[in-house]
């Protein structure tokens, strides 16, 4: 039936093609008319399905808080305000030199655990886009409203949330189980637009990427609304973890260090999150290893290895780093609880492969040698 049918086209399209035109021309016609067609149709479906969204986000949050008013925003101002800041967390990192010889000198030396700590400071004293967030408007065309639009849901949660913890307002958040359609859309566009940017990304980098990833945070860290988002959402944000980890291995760009550097930046944001620090230990320690394993049996046979992906695994090693020690800093997790398969794996064999690696590739042995002493010292305690 499928062959008859082609050939029944085909006839089809020989008769009826105009005069002074060949029939393969007259077909690659009617194929992009046709083409065109489809896409007119999915840009209107996707439309309609952010109007959709739009609507069932508006209606979630007035049923959570029936008396919340968008373009009230003295009570938010006056509940922040109230909130105790402290001025001088981020002073010595302010101070620091950069010469430091401890364990994390080598990662704040590129600036990027002072970024943690600053964009830390940042959310929870973020009060600019809690004051005046703009209505709900899902139905947008650039890359840049596209993420604007999740995000200003997400950020109405948080006001929310910010004002029924103050007292001044009333708020039922048992609400999103029984919607968790629209929190998981709204999470996982605003996911899905945070890896496109990230895999294009544009210098010097925009307020709303910024502004997308601290809404992303403070909603990951709120412990009332974090149980909602992970269990619902957990998968996709296991997924952003290992799209950022592989857009870091993967860029090849000449001037790729500033990207690098705001990825790396977000990723150990999420690794502050108890529930999700574990797992992104995991997903690095396998990166790390694999790199580790490739770049001994090419340096055992000298065959050639890819310099540009040696240059990216440094960011990989100084989150995991970084990460490592701030658990066994706070000891808020037991050692037991990523005594997982990966880091038995990387702890196989690391001595004989730092021991081979030395000579050749000294700075990488070395960070070898600090993940495997942070990991022996959370085994300790």
């Amino acid at each position: 039936f499928l062959k008859i049918s082609k050939l029944a086209l085909a006839f089809a399209i020989i008769h009826s093609k105009p005069p002074g035109k060949s029939s393969k021309e007259y077909t690659e016609y009617l194929a992009k008319t046709v083409s065109e067609q489809d896409f007119g149709w999915k840009w209107k479906v996707e439309v309609l399905e952010a109007e959709v969204l739009r609507l069932r986000q508006e209606l979630l949050l007035n049923r959570i808080s029936p008396r919340f008013c968008l373009e009230n925003n003295t009570s938010a101002e006056t509940l922040l305000d109230r909130e105790s800041i402290n001025p001088t967390s981020n002073s010595s990192q302010l101070q620091d030199s950069g010469c430091d010889v401890s364990n994390d000198s080598a990662f704040d030396s590129l600036g990027i655990a002072s970024d943690f700590h600053q964009s830390e400071h940042n959310i929870n004293t973020s009060k600019h886009w809690l004051e005046g967030v703009p209505p709900l408007n899902l139905c947008c065309a650039s890359k840049e409203q596209s993420l604007t639009a999740p995000v200003q849901f997400l950020q109405h949660l948080l006001e929310i949330r910010k004002l029924s913890e103050g007292g001044i307002l009333q708020a039922d958040f048992s609400e999103l189980e029984n919607d968790s359609f629209t929190i998981c859309n709204s999470v996982s566009r605003l996911l899905d637009g945070l890896t496109v940017f990230y895999n294009s990304p544009k210098f010097p980098v925009p307020n709303f990427l910024t502004e997308a990833v601290c809404v992303l945070i403070s909603l990951i860290s709120d412990t009332k609304l974090s149980n909602h988002v992970l269990r619902k959402c957990f998968k996709k944000i296991e997924e952003f973890k290992k799209n950022l980890i592989q857009i870091i291995l993967r860029n090849s760009s000449v001037n790729r260090f500033q990207a690098l550097h705001s990825v790396s930046q977000t990723l150990g944001l999420l690794g502050r999150n108890n529930i999700l620090r574990n797992s992104l230990i995991s997903l690095l320690l396998l990166q790390v290893r694999q790199f580790a394993e490739q770049l001994l049996q090419a340096h055992q046979v000298q065959s050639v290895y890819d310099i540009t992906q040696y240059e990216n695994i440094f960011p990989l090693c100084m989150i995991l780093e970084q990460l490592l020690q701030n658990e066994t800093q706070e000891s808020s997790i037991s050692s037991s609880d990523y005594e997982g398969e990966e880091k038995i794996k990387f702890l196989k064999n690391l001595d004989q492969i730092i021991l081979h690696l030395s000579d050749e590739f000294p700075l990488f042995s070395l960070y070898l040698w600090r993940v495997n002493v942070l990991l022996n010292s959370g085994q300790m305690q």
